[in-house]
């Protein structure tokens, strides 16, 4: 250090000087003020269904110009929620798994199997109805600790896990369901409990079924669980940071466990209304439901790395693909330009998701 930038006194004391010529001002820490740019971004990372709702509400003003009053009609409302009540349903399966930051590709594949235990259980082995019922919803939920056991013990990726059991899942319901389907008629008769989902009540104009009530309710009552149990929290918490979730008490492994139980048993649900959706027992239906249900949680807002996201978004995602399918389809649009909207959605939900991962990051 030259003599020019110090004090040339020798002893402690000389080494004790600051350096001259230097800015005496004392550093400032205070963050830079929010663009507004950087506030919209931090409001709609904290409450992650503002977009899908504003997206919703933009998608019915803009089908009620191009589509007119057949868009309006309060019976074409009842339709497209009648057509969303499956994906709706598995959608809040899908969810519970995304939030803890896996993915399901299997619950389409358990819904219909569940469906034909339920069918088959019923007309073909003649077990009361009651049991046949809940037989389909245990093996639901079989099937779910199964995806669960999988992931906790085995340490295996969700992805792999779920994507292997798809075809497993699918493979056995083929093979018990001997790829026939049982008749509506057969199940009037024999079992109509099952159709009971399919029931409908008449508001006004609007024709609503029992499962679309089914629906709404299950979103609502996870909606609850999510948001105002412990056990709402843990899952929160392991899909944000899972070591640091462990570090704080909670018990991972028996969370995501039963998490994949009840989106089993969720799943097992949708398989009757299913059947009451159809009339039939088709071991061919719903075979899309685990990508369509991907697609409502998406565009719902929940963030694919999990922790973020909310139940009621993903009903509102499924509700914007089936006011676009049912608006477009209104307008004259061909079923290819559909699936391409849809398609796009799913690209700027995601890309919307990563902006907002920005704010935390």
């Amino acid at each position: 250090m030259s003599g020019a930038d110090t004090d040339s006194r020798a002893g402690p004391a000389g080494y004790e000087q600051v350096l001259k010529k230097t800015d005496p001002s004392i550093a400032s820490f205070e963050e830079e003020a929010a663009t507004p740019l950087k506030r919209l971004q931090h409001f709609l990372h904290a409450h992650p269904t503002a977009i899908p709702a504003i997206v919703l509400v933009l998608a019915i003003l803009l089908f009620s110009i191009i589509a007119g009053q057949r868009f309006l009609h309060p019976f074409n409302f009842s339709l497209v929620l009648q057509q969303v009540t499956i994906i709706g349903i598995v959608g809040v399966a899908q969810t519970l798994i995304v939030l803890t930051a896996g993915i399901d590709l299997s619950v389409g594949a358990i819904m219909v199997l569940s469906s034909v235990v339920m069918g088959k259980f019923a007309i073909d082995v003649g077990l009361p109805v009651p049991l046949a019922f809940a037989s389909g919803l245990v093996v639901g939920t079989l099937c779910g600790i199964v995806n669960g056991l999988l992931v906790t013990r085995l340490r295996l990726p969700p992805f792999i896990v779920t994507l292997g059991t798809w075809s497993i899942f699918f493979a056995l319901n083929l093979w018990y369901s001997g790829s026939e389907s049982i008749r509506s008629q057969d199940i009037a008769e024999g079992a109509a409990f099952l159709q009971f989902t399919g029931t409908p009540f008449v508001l006004g104009q609007a024709r609503i079924t029992i499962g679309s009530i089914l629906m709404l309710a299950l979103v609502f009552l996870f909606w609850y669980i999510l948001n105002w149990t412990s056990f709402g929290r843990h899952v929160y918490a392991i899909g944000d940071d899972p070591e640091a979730a462990k570090l704080a008490g909670i018990r991972t492994n028996g969370v995501l466990l039963s998490v994949y139980a009840i989106a089993g048993l969720i799943c097992a649900i949708a398989g009757w209304a299913l059947i009451g959706r159809i009339g039939s027992v088709s071991p061919q239906a719903g075979y899309t439901a685990n990508l369509d249900s991907i697609t409502a949680v998406v565009i719902g807002g929940t963030s694919l790395f999990g922790g973020r996201g909310s139940i009621i978004g993903t009903l509102i995602g499924a509700l914007i693909v089936g006011v676009f399918r049912n608006g477009l389809a209104l307008s004259g649009v061909d079923v290819l330009w559909q699936e391409f909207a849809v398609g796009f959605l799913i690209i700027a939900a995601v890309a919307i998701d990563q902006w907002l991962r920005r704010v935390s990051a």
